[in-house]
């Protein structure tokens, strides 16, 4: 299973910007999938993840700014990120678990940088 993560660049604070991945196999059914960072110097952390059932959950510094969303006919998972603040700055990386076929996927990351 592959995942292509796309959509990072820079913004200023305040700004938005919406990341997507895209992933080779189906996410339509049994798949949960989800968004993590990892900052410069720091661990990766969850930002926001997604059932097949749509029940979502976020990291406790973007709840409220950011909103992930999927579209099972595109196989594809987006990040809605809003009020964008220098301290989300990161490399985000895409996530994807499938229970039937058990399967694990790591997009290859995408940079966003928050900065004036």
């Amino acid at each position: 299973v592959q995942l292509q993560a796309s959509g990072g660049g820079l913004v200023q604070p305040g700004g938005s910007l919406r990341l997507s991945c895209a992933a080779s196999r189906s996410i339509r059914n049994d798949n949960d999938m989800g968004w993590y960072r990892q900052a410069p110097g720091k661990q990766r952390e969850l930002v926001a993840t997604i059932t097949s059932g749509y029940s979502t959950n976020y990291g406790d510094s973007v709840k409220g700014r950011f909103t992930i969303s999927r579209d099972n006919s595109k196989n594809t998972v987006y990040l809605q990120m809003n009020s964008l603040k220098p301290e989300d700055t990161a490399v985000y990386y895409c996530n994807g678990n499938w229970r039937y076929p058990t399967a694990r996927a790591w997009g290859q990351g995408t940079l966003v940088t928050v900065s004036s």
